[in-house]
């Protein structure tokens, strides 16, 4: 477990993850409930993940307060690793599920586009690790950020295939509905480049301008989805917005901005530091 450090809150990166983390996994009980509502939960395996993210951010937070609060440390790290190993299960057994509904028995292009979204129960999966990572390995090493943004590029890459699957649906109707596939093709290309080769300060200020353009396409896809929806066929908005276009996908785009920013921003610091002891060597 990492030790404790004496930054004040604001300082600490492993607290700015845990917020994300706990904020995440309760935003994904609206995400689920809307999602799920489509067919009712037909199935009792779809409570899973609504009820999961409704209790668990309540542990976390708890977990929290023993741990930054009351100096009860262990508490915070096996309540964090029990929660994080059960979403990541939720995420996987999830996949195999929306997969399931339609793919394993065609197994065809067609049936994985107009199946449940597959890669939609990873978000369970990514929090669970980074629940992990948090406790792991200390927010000061580069270990860590390079978790966090291998997390992000994992993200990125979901919401790749989500706009490309999802879209792909109505047979990508408005041309706008190909912005999200290319830039988030863009964000994967850039967060891969810091696993393959060194990178400098200017290359993390290229990525923050990448970022910056992903959460306005993500707030630019609210706006259109949501629009849509407002003018859909039902007479209620309630049920325009179960059927109709998910208002809620598009905001994946600034909270994994959020994500990769956390990284990007905690890596900054290790690059400083190699280019001050390159320089003292000189």
């Amino acid at each position: 477990m990492p030790p404790r450090s004496s930054r004040p809150w604001y300082r600490e990166p492993r607290l700015w993850l845990e917020a994300f983390v706990i904020v995440n996994i309760a935003f994904l009980s609206l995400d689920i409930w809307l999602a799920h509502s489509v067919n009712k939960f037909a199935h009792p395996a779809e409570s899973i993940p609504l009820y999961f993210s409704i209790v668990a951010p309540l542990v976390l937070l708890a977990a929290l307060g023993l741990g930054e609060g009351l100096g009860y440390r262990a508490a915070w790290r096996d309540l964090g690793y029990f929660v994080g190993w059960i979403a990541v299960g939720i995420g996987l057994i999830g996949l195999v599920l929306h997969l399931d509904s339609r793919f394993f028995e065609e197994r065809t292009i067609k049936s994985l586009v107009y199946a449940a979204p597959f890669a939609a129960p990873l978000a369970y999966t990514g929090l669970g690790l980074l629940l992990i990572v948090n406790r792991m390995i200390p927010d000061d090493a580069a270990e860590w950020s390079y978790w966090v943004l291998l997390m992000a590029l994992g993200g990125f890459l979901g919401n790749f295939v989500f706009s490309l699957t999802d879209h792909a649906q109505n047979g990508f109707f408005h041309a706008t509905e190909w912005i999200p596939v290319v830039s988030s093709s863009f964000a994967v290309g850039f967060l891969t480049a810091p696993f393959l080769t060194s990178i400098g300060r200017k290359f993390l200020r290229l990525s923050g301008l990448v970022l910056l353009a992903q959460a306005g396409v993500g707030l630019l896809g609210a706006y259109y989805h949501l629009a849509a929806d407002l003018q859909g066929p039902a007479p209620s908005l309630l049920t325009n917005l179960i059927d109709g276009a998910p208002v809620f996908a598009p905001l994946l785009f600034p909270n994994l901005v959020l994500l990769a920013g956390i990284a990007l921003w905690t890596l900054r610091d290790h690059i400083e530091q190699d280019a001050d002891a390159i320089s003292s060597t000189i």
